[in-house]
């Protein structure tokens, strides 16, 4: 296993997730326009959401990008990290809805596995990463939001834990 490239793709992953909630705090309504534009898939259901923003969209490329030079990344790779990771945000939204959850619904493992394994496999050749490290990042990466979903529901920052 290789450690650094496996914490170097946890952090991109972290911040690539936690940039559109951390934007929606600091922004409010502001630039909250739902990226599916209230498009209703054939099952009558909303496509993503009102909850899938181009905010989040936007922060979570800026805030990858920004990251990966501070942990001796090209900024490429943090802006892929991104890209992947709310491409992986937005399948496990689509399936959600066509499971008729609503919008801030959880689901274990559909919240975590799309939006940690699509990053880390879209980064795996520009960090050196195997398969093995892409699983022992992808599990490593669903403990963490456990434990970080606790921390900040005990801090009154989120409604409630996973």
């Amino acid at each position: 296993m290789h450690l650094v490239p496996i914490l170097q793709g946890l952090i991109l992953v972290f911040v690539a997730n936690g940039a559109p909630i951390l934007a929606t705090r600091v922004f409010g309504a502001w630039g909250a326009a739902p990226l599916d534009f209230g498009a209703l898939w054939l099952d009558g259901e909303p496509l993503l959401g009102h909850s899938k923003t181009i905010r989040g969209i936007l922060a979570s490329l800026a805030a990858a990008s920004l990251a990966a030079p501070l942990i001796g990344l090209g900024w490429r790779v943090g802006a892929l990290a991104g890209a992947a990771a709310m491409a992986g945000d937005l399948l496990s939204s689509f399936i959600k809805r066509r499971m008729k959850l609503p919008p801030h619904s959880m689901a274990p493992g559909l919240d975590q596995a799309p939006e940690s394994l699509l990053p880390l496999i879209a980064c795996a050749a520009p960090l050196g990463l195997t398969l093995t490290d892409v699983l022992a990042a992808t599990l490593l990466f669903w403990i963490g939001v456990v434990i970080l979903s606790r921390a900040l529901f005990s801090l009154k920052i989120r409604e409630r834990p996973y």
